[in-house]
Parts: C-alpha cells; sequence; structure tokens
C-alpha cells in the first residue's frame, strides 16, 4: 500500500549525513535495501543523492549505474506521484561490494561537502509547492534514465546525470532553488552530450556501411 509523505528540512549539512551514513556501512556487501533503512526518516531525496555519489568521479564500478540508476528512476516517480517507492525485490537484494563501494562514496561526499559551502535557502520558487515538486520529480527521473543507459565506457556519461541529479537533491533537501536550477543546467548538457553522441555514433555507422559497400 503507497502513502503519502512530505520532504522535512535537516539542520545538518548535506555531506555530514551522507558521511554519518557511510559511517553505518559494514559487512564485505551491502544492499540498495541496508541503504534505504539506514536513511530512515531522511527521506527519498537523500537517498538519490546517495545513489548518485559514485558516479561524480570518473572510475566505473560494474553493475551499479543499473541498480542506482533503476533506484533513482522509481524514487523519483514517488516523489512525482508523492508516494512511497516500490522497488523489485531483484533491485533492491543485489549484492554490492562494500569495499569497492565506500570509497567511491566517500570521493563522493568530498564533492558534497564543497557544494555545502554555497547552499543556502533561496529561489522558493523553485523547491516550495507540490507542482514544483512533482516537476523537480520527473527531472531527477530524466537524469535517472540517462544514468541507467549502458554507457559507462564513455566519458562523463553517467558523470553529467550523476551531477544533475545530486543538485536536485541537494536543493531541495536544502530549499536552494539556485541549486536546482544549476540541475536542470546539467540535465540539458546532458541531453545535448547524449545527442551529440548518438548522431556522431549514427555518422560513424554511415561511414563503415558506405566503406563496405563502397559507396
Amino acid at each position: 500500500m503507497t502513502q503519502n509523505f512530505t520532504f522535512t528540512d535537516t539542520s545538518e549539512s548535506l555531506s555530514t549525513v551522507l558521511q554519518k551514513l557511510i559511517g553505518q556501512l559494514s559487512g564485505k556487501t551491502t544492499t540498495l535495501r541496508e541503504l534505504m533503512e539506514a536513511i530512515g526518516e531522511q527521506g527519498l531525496l537523500l537517498m538519490c543523492a546517495i545513489a548518485c555519489l559514485p558516479f561524480l568521479i570518473p572510475v566505473s564500478i560494474p553493475g551499479v549505474s543499473t541498480i542506482f540508476g533503476a533506484a533513482i528512476v522509481m524514487i523519483s516517480l514517488a516523489i512525482t506521484l508523492n508516494r512511497l517507492p516500490w522497488l523489485p525485490k531483484r533491485i533492491l537484494d543485489k549484492q554490492m561490494e562494500t569495499a569497492r563501494l565506500v570509497p567511491a562514496l566517500e570521493k563522493g561526499v568530498n564533492i558534497v561537502s564543497k557544494l555545502d559551502r554555497y547552499m543556502r535557502p533561496r529561489l522558493p520558487a523553485l523547491t516550495a509547492g507540490t507542482i514544483i515538486s512533482r516537476v523537480n520529480g520527473l527531472a531527477i527521473m530524466a537524469a535517472g534514465i540517462l544514468l541507467m543507459m549502458p554507457l559507462g565506457f564513455v566519458p562523463f556519461s553517467n558523470t553529467l546525470p550523476g551531477i544533475a541529479i545530486l543538485l536536485f537533491s541537494a536543493g531541495m533537501i536544502q530549499r536552494d532553488g539556485a541549486t536546482v536550477l544549476g540541475g536542470y543546467i546539467f540535465l540539458v548538457l546532458t541531453t545535448i552530450y547524449f545527442i551529440a553522441l548518438a548522431y556522431g555514433a549514427f555518422w560513424a555507422g554511415q561511414g563503415i556501411s558506405n566503406s563496405l559497400t563502397g559507396a
């Protein structure tokens, strides 16, 4: 059964909250279910922020983009519909190596700590109200779909949507409309980048086809 929820402000900086969560990870492996249980009342936006951290660095962790990308899409759908999310058991209980995940999360937190210095409540039109929350949820969903694409070998294909998701999530948590606006800017840049990749792949394919046919 689904329930309504509300997002609550936090007096702690986002990087502090994230660092505390990372400190709770133990054992050789962890799952998305364990991460969500650790988050508790901090909410869905914090889960999105955590899920995008591994993609803020240029090192790819195999399989993580699919798991976290799917989670971000489902969570953003819940934000859009104002309901608690449902996630498949296969995604919730997929084992991830803690030894590889934690260092990536910690490097992401270092980036977030720099962002914290500039965050403060402003531009409430981009954070306050049900309608804008749902619009922002759709934007996070779009970035999550781009993150899920199997292009981890392509430079910045995970980093750009990851930054967009982080800015959306952090901005909504801290009620910073300027940060949310930055999320939209990165989402547009990501979309343009993916279109350019598709365009380049198309013409590369055309060139190979022409060379094979002798055209």
